[in-house]
């Protein structure tokens, strides 16, 4: 076996590396990490916040209660505002966190001019807000499934307009004093903890603030993060600054001992004062072309998951181009924790609904839609066929598992159809609905290049099929709030796991979470009983023969055709150190190093 720094070295040579240079002396300019999110942002609440690119930014700006190692690998969960590990009793029902004093919201007049030290009560208050009708989150249904005593019964004593109490006690979440957060639940839950450390969204929020914006609080993230949201250009610019009151919090990991990059991230960085950069600068670039250019040209000095059209480019036969090594360009390469999938309405007269015929036409869609081809003609081959909605990374993925979902079978699509009754009576080549009605499938999609892509493609291949199909396009802001309204037939969303068990992916198929994490709005008896069970049951033989049977209902009915997994490729110029992509968790931009800029003048 090779010495430590020749894995360094191999690793580097072959571009998935980063070549680590030596520390940089500390000057007077400022230092910026800059970069583009291909999608905008929706809103800065943790509460109603749905999308990846929202939720990174709120990560960045509260914190929940743990978090990941940035640097282990398989993951291991840190306190971050705890002091500790929770204390775990009654059969995984009952948790006792105790908080870390001296922790302080950022500045705001909210505090009319005071310190604001975060306590316990400023998370019971945060999870309350998920309970509250009036906000609408669509995140309730996953908060509830965790079944904290009495917060689904406060929730229905607020329905009809009547204000929710956050003044009323609630038996599964208190605090018992200043410091000390219980929370208990109706049933076992062993892996709560990943609920504790998804801080994204269980970031505290100050009651003070609430109260004072009201209606406009989205506009004023105000946590105890370690950044600050400086400007805001909706779907446009995002400037994020350093938080002058964040407190003393230095780098630590514990990369395993076989990690030769994670160990050489350690040496360098450990001990190094959070964050390490003073402002993040993202802007909001949808086409490819010009978010390569800006990485090209150094107006961005990170890109994120580069563009399909553009990794030949950056990483031909798979080892970084000559013209980007010699920059210092470093790169980074893996199977992401997500799903692509395309979800059918099931609340639709058209695609849902569970009759042998309804359940044969999305069957048949997903048989007829040609993910290889598009994977090679849009994607690049940065992504591999799916078989399943549970995602790489996480405990119960198999990758050698083989289903009908990573099929593509049209003669067989064709044969569904036509035994279902799907058929084209009147010869003008597309099939009618069984009942001899018209049959036209509107397809909502966003409106991009990539997008249009994609619509090509699928046109082609439900063509090919007899179905005809109208792309409707709109931005992904307002697809996404048609999508929790129910107001949709079809559109296609990614699912990235927040956290290592599996079960998170099956989320969008619990029948509790409609209108939030199940835009699908699939409701079957059977599977809510599984997803139950799944979460109550401790880790072993039992629960996984229940992700089998979960993964044979998902293929059974349909609901989702999830497609591929995607193959990501990050890219940094050189001034840019210690980036490694997270597994599940958003928060990385503090634990990130980029060399100053020469001060302006």
């Amino acid at each position: 076996m090779g010495t430590r720094r020749d894995l360094i070295r191999a690793g580097a040579a072959w571009g998935l590396l980063p070549a680590l240079a030596p520390a940089q002396p500390l000057t007077t300019g400022e230092r910026v990490l800059r970069y583009a999110f291909r999608t905008a942002e929706t809103v800065m609440d943790p509460v109603r916040v749905n999308d990846l690119y929202s939720r990174t930014l709120t990560a960045h700006l509260f914190e929940g209660l743990y978090t990941y190692d940035h640097l282990a690998r398989p993951v291991k969960f840190r306190p971050l505002t705890a002091a500790a590990l929770p204390e775990v009793s009654d059969n995984h029902r009952t948790w006792t966190i105790r908080l870390r004093p001296g922790i302080y919201f950022a500045d705001d007049p909210a505090f009319g001019g005071r310190r604001r030290e975060l306590v316990a009560e400023d998370y019971v208050y945060s999870i309350k807000r998920y309970a509250d009708p009036l906000l609408k989150s669509p995140n309730w249904g996953y908060v509830d499934s965790y079944q904290l005593l009495g917060l689904a019964a406060q929730r229905q004593r607020a329905q009809g307009g009547r204000p929710f109490d956050y003044d009323a006690p609630v038996e599964g979440l208190r605090a018992l004093d200043r410091y000390t957060l219980q929370i208990r639940l109706s049933e076992p839950r062993p892996r709560f903890i990943e609920f504790l450390a998804v801080g994204d969204l269980l970031g505290a929020m100050a009651r003070e603030v609430v109260e004072h914006y009201g209606e406009r609080t989205p506009e004023h993230p105000v946590g105890t993060g370690p950044f600050v949201l400086q400007q805001w250009r909706r779907a446009s610019r995002i400037v994020l600054a350093r938080n002058p009151q964040y407190r003393e919090r230095l780098y630590e990991a514990e990369p395993a001992a076989d990690d030769a990059e994670g160990q050489a991230l350690l040496a360098r960085f450990k001990g190094r004062r959070l964050p390490m950069v003073d402002r993040v600068e993202i802007s909001i670039v949808e086409e490819s072309q010009p978010r390569w250019l800006a990485f090209l040209n150094g107006q961005h000095n990170f890109i994120e998951q580069v563009p399909a059209d553009f990794v030949e480019q950056a990483l031909p036969g798979g080892e970084l181009a000559p013209y980007l090594a010699q920059q210092g360009v470093k790169a980074w390469r893996r199977l992401r924790s997500d799903a692509s999938m395309v979800f059918f309405n099931l609340d639709d007269p058209v695609v849902g609904g569970y009759t042998p015929e309804q359940v044969a036409l999305r069957r048949a869609i997903g048989l007829g839609l040609d993910v290889g081809r598009e994977i090679r003609v849009v994607h690049r081959g940065q992504a591999r066929v799916a078989n399943a909605p549970i995602v790489p990374n996480t405990t119960s993925f198999d990758p050698s598992l083989q289903t009908e979902m990573g099929q593509y079978d049209p003669a067989r699509a064709r044969a569904l159809l036509d035994l279902y009754g799907w058929t084209d009576r009147n010869g003008d080549g597309w099939r009618e609905r069984p009942d001899g009605s018209p049959l036209t499938l509107v397809w909502n999609i966003e409106d991009n290049q990539r997008a249009r892509q994609l619509s090509e493609l699928w046109l082609r291949d439900l063509r090919a099929l007899g179905l005809r199909v109208e792309f409707k396009t709109g931005k992904w802001p307002e697809l996404l709030k048609a999508a929790r309204a129910g107001a949709f037939q079809m559109w296609h969303v990614g699912n990235l796991a927040a956290a290592p068990d599996s079960q998170g992916a099956l989320q969008r198929y619990d029948g509790n979470q409609v209108g939030g994490q199940n835009m699908a709005r699939f409701r079957r008896p059977e599977f809510d009983a599984i997803y139950k069970r799944l979460s109550a049951l401790p880790d072993g033989p039992e629960r996984e023969t229940l992700f089998r049977e979960a993964v044979r209902l998902s293929v059974a009915w349909m609901p989702y055709k999830v497609r591929w997994h995607s193959l990501v490729t990050d890219l940094a110029h050189a001034p840019v150190h210690g980036y490694r992509r997270p597994l599940f968790w958003q928060d990385w931009w503090h634990m990130v190093d980029v060399e100053p800029e020469a001060p302006k003048t």
